[in-house]
């Protein structure tokens, strides 16, 4: 099989964990004998250095070649610290999404068992967690017209819009995955109080019908992020709007126990993005201490979405959990043992691939 892979490494730690990505597909592709051709693009901070612009036509271009993105991270503190800058790292990322059409965001919750103990909920809450999270992520809040400020400066606003063409795509994108899982689809929304969540519930109650196998539930928001926390086991799928999500999955992100152990897909109308949850971290960024792990899971989510590679998937979550049990892990979720860097994490899973079948 032949891949055209786009990278991406952004900002941060996103170069040091695209490295360690990167090793592990070229792995994968030996073992398994695909042709693998990759090619490299700039996005967020580091392209606003480099072009001026975070998000580059060229690098555009690069992606809609591609069989698949994989992404590291954007963010830098010059543009965090200073609200007044006109081009910021994350219009890039925005920009990357609409222009993709990449308008669900897949982000699977499970906890590890030999991390349990690292998750701020007690064991018997978070062990055997697994759901997934599907986000809409090319609408709403983030993307709304107008927007701006009065001219006195004194003034905000931010306009919330959302059609029924947006709702119903990612509706049936999650009820295709909640077929595959357990059946049950929770719609997250606030529609007691906002118009366009009660567009997202008119809406999901009319694509419902046309999946009757799965049992279909709705919680207003307020009440699915305190569920996520007192009963998390009680999610297979959840789907909501997009700054709903954004928040909903960061809260998720910490059952685990550690943000660099969460991958996410961007799926839509043209080439799919993979992406860690984590950010750009830039405190960790050229100290070779960055959890590689989420990145590396982002490359199985890669093999099973866009390449339908279900094998390849299941050896790198393999690889995965034995480094886990093994103990060689970043000094995030080192605790009391030996904190191995972000280089020595990927190549110990890189050398298990290569290794595998010769046990």
């Amino acid at each position: 099989m032949k891949l055209t892979i786009a990278l991406l490494p952004g900002d941060g730690i996103g170069p040091e964990i695209m490295t360690q990505g990167l090793n592990v597909t070229k792995a994968i592709c030996e073992k398994f004998g695909h042709e693998l051709t990759c090619k490299e693009g700039v996005v967020g901070a580091c392209a606003i250095d480099e072009t001026g612009d975070p998000y580059p036509p060229e690098t555009h271009a690069l992606c809609m070649q591609s069989d698949a993105v994989l992404f590291g991270a954007i963010g830098n503190p010059k543009y965090d610290n200073d609200p007044t800058a006109k081009v910021r790292p994350e219009q890039g990322l925005l920009r990357m999404r609409k222009q993709l059409g990449l308008y669900g965001n897949i982000r699977p919750v499970m906890t590890f068992p030999s991390l349990i103990h690292k998750s701020p909920l007690r064991s018997e809450l978070v062990e055997g967690v697994d759901f997934l999270c599907v986000r809409e992520l090319t609408g709403g809040l983030y993307f709304g017209r107008p927007q701006g400020r009065s001219e006195d400066g004194d003034t905000a606003y931010d306009t919330c819009v959302y059609t029924r063409e947006e709702v119903e795509r990612v509706l049936h994108l999650a009820y295709r995955f909640a077929g595959q899982r357990r059946k049950r689809l929770t719609v997250v929304d606030k529609a007691n109080i906002l118009a366009t969540s009660r567009l997202w519930r008119q809406v999901a109650q009319e694509v419902a019908l046309g999946y009757p196998d799965v049992e279909t539930d709705f919680l207003f928001v307020d009440n699915a992020a305190m569920r996520l926390i007192q009963w998390p086991k009680s999610f297979d799928v959840l789907v909501t709007e997009n700054m709903f999500g954004d928040i909903l999955t960061d809260e998720a992100s910490v059952i685990t126990g550690s943000l660099g152990l969460l991958p996410s897909a961007s799926i839509g109308l043209h080439t799919s993005v993979y992406e860690p949850v984590h950010g750009s971290y830039p405190q960790a960024a050229g100290r070779n201490i960055a959890n590689p792990l989420a990145m590396i899971l982002c490359v199985a989510l890669m093999f099973e979405y866009s390449f339908q590679r279900m094998e390849e998937g299941a050896w790198i979550r393999e690889a995965v959990n034995a480094s886990l049990e093994a103990g060689i892990v970043t000094e995030d979720i080192a605790g009391d043992g030996k904190a191995y860097t972000t280089s020595e994490v990927g190549e110990w899973i890189t050398r298990y691939i290569q290794d595998k079948g010769k046990r």
